[in-house]
């Protein structure tokens, strides 16, 4: 089994998936690069025969947790990304996570900082991507990053870790990874299931990958269906009691700003 993994999810026909691929094979450390849909078009195709990377179908409805998994599944490696089409990864991706896996070899999740890309622009500033900076400060202490109360207290005020940066390890980890019912807090609840298992969680801090905000989204899609409130509210209702939960969506439903 090789040690890693990119597993490009592709949904219909995004403007930017060429570059995120592009990102990935411009990495220093050469890595596995596959492509997974259940949405195949010529677009996909023709880029899949471009840069030579593999394709696999997965019939049936699109829904984001059986699309992940089969990412997860097809991704034959210890450790997997799972790349979202939009967004583009620093070219020191793959080689920063193996000089942890070396570093570390109960490291279950790898992950990092990010930067966001609005109008096709870098963010000179985003204030929920501060607060999340914040919030990931225990997992800088690696020595005690195996922890399962260090591994929990960056997840207790929202998800502060980018699912797109997460790599997971798939030798430790065992599938399906993904087995939330839910569709926009689908990583936080994954992350913090994980957050209870054997296992060291790894941030380097640093931006690691460009995060893509638009309109087509899905972020911006359980925004507007309301189904991100919900499921946020979920979350928070089985780690605080119901007065903390009002108070802390007060603000989250603020932070919703930052996806116009």
């Amino acid at each position: 089994m090789k040690l890693h993994s990119f597993a490009i999810c592709a949904y219909k026909d995004s403007p930017y998936l060429e570059s995120c691929i592009r990102s990935l094979q411009a990495q220093t450390m050469k890595s596995d690069i596959i492509l997974c849909t259940s949405t195949p078009s010529l677009h996909i195709k023709e880029l899949c025969e471009k840069y030579q990377i593999p394709m696999f179908i997965r019939h049936g409805e699109s829904n984001i947790r059986d699309d992940w998994n089969y990412a997860y599944h097809k991704a034959d490696s210890r450790f997997v990304t799972i790349a979202h089409q939009d967004d583009l990864y620093q070219k020191d991706y793959v080689e920063t996570l193996l000089k942890y896996e070396k570093k570390y070899p109960d490291m279950t999740l790898f992950t990092g900082g990010y930067a966001v890309i609005k109008d096709n622009k870098l963010a000179r500033f985003e204030a929920v991507e501060f607060i999340k900076r914040i919030l990931r400060l225990p997992l800088r202490l690696k020595a005690i990053s195996h922890l399962a109360f260090v591994k929990r207290s960056t997840l207790l005020f929202g998800n502060s870790i980018c699912c797109p940066v997460c790599a997971y390890n798939k030798e430790r980890l065992g599938e399906p990874l993904f087995t939330s019912p839910y569709r926009f807090a689908l990583d936080w609840d994954t992350l913090y299931k994980l957050s209870y298992l054997p296992g060291r969680f790894v941030c380097e801090e640093r931006p690691m990958m460009f995060y893509r905000v638009h309109q087509e989204a899905t972020t911006k899609v359980c925004i507007a269906d309301n189904s991100r409130a919900r499921e946020e509210a979920e979350m928070f209702q089985r780690i605080w009691p119901k007065p903390v939960v009002k108070v802390l969506m007060h603000f989250y439903q603020k932070a919703y700003k930052e996806y116009e």
